[in-house]
C-alpha cells in the first residue's frame, strides 16, 4: 500500500484553503443601509431581498439593515413593504445604499375614520372627505378649522371677523339646513363628542362625514354633518422628538382709497356750505393698522414599545393683531397613552389642556353700545373726518364734526378694554377588551370643561362712548361642562364569501352650562379697567343663569361586504334629549346605503387602464337638536316694577309651553361614484345629494298680547327647507420620478338653497344692519328663495330731471342727481309712478354658485413646493360700508368724485347729498373671487448633513399666505361675514350672509418656518 505523503496533503489543503477564502472573501461583499419614508421616518420590518435568491433580512427599529451580496456587480436589491412601492435598486459594488420608500395608493387601501369605527377607503358607501396632516399644516392658522377652507368639497369654512386674532370660526357642510337650530358640525375628536379643534401639528387626520349614511349613527347631531378629528399617537419603535417653528409677517391685505382733508372738505361743502375745513389730515386707516405678527412653537415626542406607546406635545401661539391693541396668545397641550394589557385588554388615555388670552377691540358694530357705532374701530376709521387731528386743542380725544357724535377710531383702539381668558381641559379615558374572537367591547368616558372670562372697560377719556356715564366696566365669565360615557360592542367574522361587522351602543352624555355678569359706571379712576366694579357709583343690574341638558342614544350598525363586489350599510340610532317636550323627546334616525364594485366583476379584469370603480347610494333621516334648554316649558321671567315709589321685583309669565316640539329631521339622498384610473394614478371622487329638512322650529309671534306672556314670539315646528347640489373631487399624481414629482387635487361643489314652507306662507323679514342706520329690513325669508336673500329697492340709475324713463320711480320730492329705482307694480298690475316701501324686491342671493380649491404639490430632489388656490364663483355682496360713505353724513371714497353733477350726467353715482341709507341693488356687488391661499417653498436638508448635526431630518421652508386675490368686489374682502348683532344667535348664523361692514380686515402674510426631527 502506497504511503501518503503527509507534507504533500498540508500543502494542497493550505492552497485549497487559500483559493476559497479568496472565493469567498471576492463574493461575500457585505451591503449595509438605512430605509426611510418620505418623512424622513425610520422604517421597520422592511423586507430586503437579493433579486433571484433566497437570501434576505428586515430592517431593524432604527431602518437599519446589513445582507452579503455574492456578486456586488451584478446583484439588485428589492425593498418591499406594505403599503409602500417596491424598489430595485443595482448594487453597482456599492457597500453602503440608503433607500427611501415612497407610499403607493394602490397598495394602501386607505384606512379612513367613521362614526365608531374604521373602514377601508374602498368599502365606503358614504359621502367621506379625508384632510391629511400636511395640508392642515401647510401654513400657520390658529387651529384646524381655519385650514380646512378649500381642502373638500361641500365644505365652507369662514371666520365670523376676517383675521381677527382668536376670532371664531364657522364651517357649514352642503349649506344651511335650519333656520333658528346650529347649523354647525358636530365635531368629534379621538371619539369625544362635541369636543374643541386640537392644534393642526397635533393632527394625524380628519374626515369630514356629509351624508346620512355617514352621519345617522351620531344622529340627532348629524344633521349638519360630522367632522371627525384622529390626533397623532405613538408608534413602536425609538424615541421620535420634533420641533416646529413658524414666524410670520402680517399686513392687512387691503384699504379703501378715501378722501383726504382737502376732498374731504370740498365734499362737504357741497352739502353744506358753511362747512369750516379744520386744520389737520388725519389717514385713520394708516393709524389703526400696524404690521402684525405670529410666531408659533410646537414640541412633541413619541414612541413605544409593543405594549405601550405615547405620544406628547406642546404649542405655543402667539398673535399681534393688524389693528393696534389686538393680539392672542394660547398654550396647548395634548398627550395620548395606549397600553396593550394582554392579547384581549387594551387602554387609552387623552389628555387635552389649553389656556387661551384675547385683547380685542371694537369691531362689527351694530350701534347699540355706543350712539351711532362709535364703538367700532374699523368702520369709524373709513367715517371719521380727515381733518381732525387725534387730539383737541385742549388735549382730548377728537370728536366726529360731521353726521353722529362718535369718538375717534384711534382713541377707541388704544382706550378700550376688552380682554377674554379661556381655559379648557378634556380626559377621555377607554378601554377594548376582546371578549371572544371577532367580539370586541369598547367602553369610554370623558369630561370636558371650558371656562371663559370676559373683561370689558371704556374710560370716560371716551367722551361719546363712556363719558356720560364716567366710564363704564362689566365682567362676564361663561363655564360649560360635557360628560360623555360611550359604550359599544363591535363583532367581525366571515360569512360565506363576505365580510358581516355588528355594532351596537348605548351613549349617555350631560351639558352644563354657567354664566354669570355684572357691570357698574361711574368711576372716579380709569386706572383700575374692569378690576374694581365696586369702585363705580352706579351698579348695573347683574344677571346669572344656569343650564343643563341631556342625551341619551341607542345605535347600530350594520356592514356587509359580499365578495367584495356588493356592500351594504344599515344604520339606526334612538335619541332622547331633555331640551324637547315630553311629548317629543324620543326619535329614530334609520340610513342605509348600498356599494358596487364594478372594478372587481369579471367582466372588468380586461379593463387596465380603470383600476377601481364604485357606485354609492344612500338615504337617511338625521336631527337636530340645537336648541337651548327649557324652550319647550312654560317659562317665568322676572321684571322691575315700581309701588308706591319702591323698586320691587315681580315674576311674570314668559312663555307657554309647547308639549310638541320636536326634532328638525333632514332626510338626505345621495349617488356618488368613485373613480381610479391608471393604477389609482387619478382617482375621482363625484356626488350629488338632495337634503329635505322639516319641522323646523322657528318663532310663531302669532300669540296674542292679551294672554299676558312676556315673549309673544314661541317656538314651533312650522318650516321646511332644501339643500341640493353636487361635489366633484379629483386627485391625480401627475408625474412620479426619482428627482421630479407632482401631483394636483382639485376639488369643486355646488348647493342651491331653497326656503320651501314657512307659517301660512308669510315672509319673515331680516335686518343686518347697524342700528343708527333707521333700518329695519335687509333680507328675507321667503318661500321658493334662498335663505337670507337680499331685500331692497332696486336701483336703476341716476335720475337726470323731467320725465321719468319707463318702469322707473323716485322718491317724494327728489331732484336731478337723486337716485332712481324700479316702480313695482301692484297686484292689479299698476304703478304709482313714486317709490315707497311697497317697491321693494328680493335684489339677490348670498350664497354661492360654487366654491373650489386647487392645490398642487411638487417635489425636486430635496426641494419641495406647494401652490394652493382656493375660490368661489357668485355670492352676492350687500356692501354696506359703500352704502354709509355715499350717505353724506361721513368721509367718503374717491369714487364720490365722480358723482353727478348738471355737467357729468353720464356717472351711475347719484349726487353729493345728505340722504337716508336704504338697501338697493347700488351697494349689491358680485362676490365671487380667486385667491392664492398660499404658495411655500422648502428645502430638506440631505441626510448626511443632518447626520452630522445630530439630527435625523431638517427642513426649512417660506411661504406666503393671501398674496393676491382676483375680485371685482370693490369693499375690502370678498369673504365679508358682518352679522348685525354679532352672530349671538343661531338665526344669525344662519340667515345673515354676505353683508359687509366693519369688519376685521383680512390678513396677507409670509412665513418662514422650521421643522426638525430628532
Amino acid at each position: 500500500m502506497q504511503k501518503t505523503n503527509p507534507n504533500k496533503f498540508l500543502n494542497i489543503s493550505t492552497l485549497l484553503g487559500c483559493m476559497l477564502f479568496a472565493m469567498f472573501s471576492y463574493a461575500q461583499t457585505t451591503v449595509t443601509g438605512k430605509v426611510i419614508d418620505e418623512q424622513t421616518e425610520p422604517l421597520l420590518g422592511v423586507t430586503v431581498l437579493i433579486k433571484g435568491s433566497s437570501s434576505a433580512t428586515t430592517t431593524d427599529i432604527d431602518g437599519n439593515y446589513s445582507i452579503n451580496v455574492a456578486d456586488a456587480a451584478a446583484a439588485t436589491i428589492v425593498y418591499s413593504y406594505v403599503g409602500y412601492a417596491t424598489m430595485e435598486v443595482p448594487v453597482n459594488n456599492q457597500s453602503i445604499i440608503n433607500v427611501t420608500l415612497k407610499e403607493d395608493l394602490a397598495l394602501l387601501d386607505q384606512i379612513v375614520v367613521v362614526g365608531y369605527g374604521t373602514r377601508k377607503k374602498s368599502d365606503v358607501t358614504g359621502a367621506v372627505s379625508t384632510v391629511k396632516s400636511e395640508e392642515l399644516n401647510a401654513y400657520p392658522t390658529l387651529d384646524a378649522a381655519q385650514a380646512l377652507q378649500g381642502r373638500a368639497a361641500g365644505v365652507e369654512v369662514q371666520t365670523n371677523n376676517g383675521g381677527e386674532p382668536g376670532a371664531p370660526i364657522n364651517i357649514r357642510i352642503r349649506g344651511n339646513t335650519s333656520i333658528n337650530a346650529n347649523s354647525s358640525p358636530l365635531i368629534v375628536v379621538d371619539g369625544f363628542v362635541g369636543a374643541n379643534f386640537p392644534q393642526p401639528a397635533d393632527i394625524a387626520s380628519i374626515e369630514i362625514l356629509k351624508d346620512a349614511s355617514a352621519t345617522a349613527i351620531y344622529g340627532s347631531r348629524g344633521s349638519n354633518g360630522v367632522v371627525l378629528v384622529t390626533t397623532k399617537r405613538g408608534k413602536v419603535g425609538k424615541l421620535s422628538v420634533e420641533y416646529n417653528f413658524n414666524y410670520s409677517t402680517q399686513r392687512n391685505a387691503n384699504e379703501l382709497d378715501l378722501l383726504n382733508a382737502d376732498q374731504f372738505a370740498a365734499y362737504q361743502q357741497q352739502i353744506n356750505p358753511a362747512y369750516i375745513q379744520n386744520d389737520a389730515n388725519t389717514d385713520w386707516q394708516d393709524l389703526i393698522y400696524q404690521n402684525g405678527n405670529i410666531q408659533q412653537h410646537q414640541f412633541s415626542f413619541s414612541g413605544g414599545t409593543e405594549d405601550i406607546n405615547f405620544y406628547a406635545s406642546a404649542n405655543y401661539f402667539n398673535q399681534e393683531g393688524v389693528v393696534v391693541n389686538s393680539d392672542f396668545e394660547r398654550f396647548t397641550f395634548l398627550s395620548n397613552l395606549d397600553a396593550q394589557v394582554n392579547d384581549k385588554l387594551k387602554l387609552g388615555l387623552n389628555l387635552f389642556a389649553s389656556r387661551g388670552s384675547q385683547n380685542g377691540v371694537p369691531t362689527q358694530s351694530d350701534g347699540t353700545l355706543a350712539n351711532g357705532g362709535g364703538d367700532d374701530v374699523v368702520a369709524s376709521s373709513f367715517r371719521f373726518a380727515p381733518d381732525l387731528g387725534v387730539f383737541d386743542a385742549n388735549g382730548n380725544f377728537t370728536i366726529n364734526s360731521i353726521g353722529d357724535d362718535i369718538d375717534n377710531p384711534f382713541a377707541v383702539a388704544t382706550e378700550s378694554v376688552n380682554e377674554t381668558k379661556t381655559d379648557l381641559y378634556r380626559a377621555n379615558l377607554s378601554l377594548n377588551y376582546e371578549i371572544v374572537e371577532g367580539l370586541t367591547f369598547r367602553t369610554s368616558f370623558g369630561y370636558e370643561s371650558e371656562n371663559e372670562t370676559e373683561g370689558l372697560f371704556r374710560p370716560s377719556s371716551l367722551t361719546i362712548t363712556a363719558g356720560g356715564v364716567g366710564g363704564v366696566a362689566a365682567i362676564s365669565s361663561f363655564k360649560r361642562s360635557n360628560l360623555l360615557s360611550e359604550n359599544f360592542l363591535t363583532y367581525t367574522r366571515e360569512v360565506g364569501k363576505g365580510d358581516l361587522t355588528l355594532l351596537g351602543g348605548y351613549s349617555y352624555q350631560n351639558l352644563k352650562n354657567q354664566t354669570y355678569a355684572a357691570g357698574a359706571q361711574q368711576f372716579i379712576s380709569d386706572s383700575f379697567s374692569y378690576y374694581n366694579l365696586g369702585g363705580g357709583s352706579v351698579q348695573l343690574i347683574p344677571s346669572s343663569a344656569r343650564t343643563i341638558s341631556e342625551i341619551q342614544s341607542q345605535f347600530g350598525r350594520v356592514n356587509y361586504d359580499y365578495d367584495d363586489r356588493y356592500l351594504l350599510t344599515a344604520t339606526i340610532r334612538r335619541d332622547g334629549a331633555s331640551n324637547f317636550a315630553a311629548n317629543e323627546k324620543y326619535a329614530v334616525f334609520p340610513s342605509a346605503a348600498i356599494g358596487w364594485k364594478i372594478s372587481n366583476e369579471s367582466f372588468f379584469e380586461n379593463v387596465n387602464s380603470i383600476s377601481q370603480l364604485k357606485l354609492r347610494a344612500s338615504y337617511g333621516a338625521t336631527g337636530n337638536q340645537g336648541i337651548s334648554a327649557y324652550q319647550s316649558l312654560a317659562r317665568f321671567n322676572s321684571v322691575y316694577a315700581v309701588i308706591n315709589g319702591n323698586p320691587v321685583n315681580n315674576v311674570v309669565p314668559d312663555q307657554p309651553a309647547n308639549p310638541n316640539l320636536k326634532w328638525e329631521t333632514s332626510y338626505q339622498t345621495n349617488i356618488g361614484i368613485d373613480v381610479g384610473l391608471l393604477k389609482d394614478r387619478i382617482t375621482i371622487s363625484a356626488d350629488y345629494y338632495n337634503i329635505d329638512t322639516e319641522d323646523l322650529i322657528i318663532a310663531d309671534d302669532s300669540q296674542a298680547e292679551y294672554l299676558g306672556f312676556l315673549t309673544t314670539a314661541s317656538l314651533r315646528n312650522i318650516g321646511e327647507v332644501n339643500n341640493k347640489g353636487f361635489e366633484f373631487n379629483i386627485n391625480s399624481r401627475n408625474i412620479v420620478g426619482e428627482e421630479f414629482s407632482w401631483s394636483t387635487d382639485f376639488n369643486i361643489s355646488t348647493n342651491r338653497n331653497e326656503v320651501t314652507t314657512l307659517l301660512n306662507g308669510e315672509d319673515i323679514f331680516l335686518d343686518a344692519s347697524p342700528g343708527y342706520f333707521n333700518i329695519d329690513e335687509t333680507h328675507v325669508l321667503r318661500e321658493g328663495e334662498s335663505t337670507g336673500a337680499f331685500y331692497g329697492y332696486e336701483f336703476r340709475g341716476v335720475y337726470q330731471g323731467g320725465a321719468l324713463p319707463e318702469g322707473t320711480a323716485v322718491f317724494s320730492g327728489a331732484v336731478a342727481g337723486d337716485p332712481l329705482y324700479t316702480d313695482i307694480p301692484d297686484e292689479n298690475g299698476m304703478i304709482d309712478g313714486e317709490i315707497t316701501t311697497a317697491d321693494r324686491k328680493i335684489l339677490g342671493d348670498p350664497n354661492p354658485d360654487f366654491t373650489f380649491g386647487f392645490n398642487n404639490n411638487f417635489t425636486y430632489k430635496n426641494f419641495d413646493m406647494n401652490i394652493f388656490f382656493q375660490g368661489a364663483v357668485g355670492g352676492d355682496i350687500m356692501n354696506l360700508t359703500a352704502l354709509q360713505l355715499y350717505s353724506g353724513d361721513s368721509n367718503a371714497t374717491t369714487d364720490i368724485l365722480n358723482a353727478w353733477t348738471p355737467t357729468n350726467t353720464d356717472s351711475n353715482i347719484p349726487s353729493v347729498a345728505l340722504r337716508a341709507k336704504r338697501i338697493s341693488s347700488q351697494f349689491l356687488e358680485d362676490g365671487s373671487y380667486v385667491r392664492l391661499k398660499n404658495i411655500s417653498v422648502g428645502y430638506t436638508l440631505p441626510n448626511t448633513f443632518a447626520e452630522k448635526m445630530g439630527v435625523s431630518s431638517l427642513r426649512f421652508a417660506i411661504s406666503a399666505q393671501n398674496l393676491f386675490t382676483i375680485t371685482n368686489y370693490s369693499g375690502l374682502d370678498p369673504e365679508a361675514s358682518y352679522f348685525g348683532a354679532g352672530s349671538v344667535s343661531n338665526r344669525d348664523a344662519n340667515t345673515t350672509r354676505g353683508f359687509d361692514f366693519g369688519n376685521y380686515p383680512t390678513l396677507r402674510s409670509f412665513n418662514l418656518s422650521a421643522n426638525i426631527k430628532f
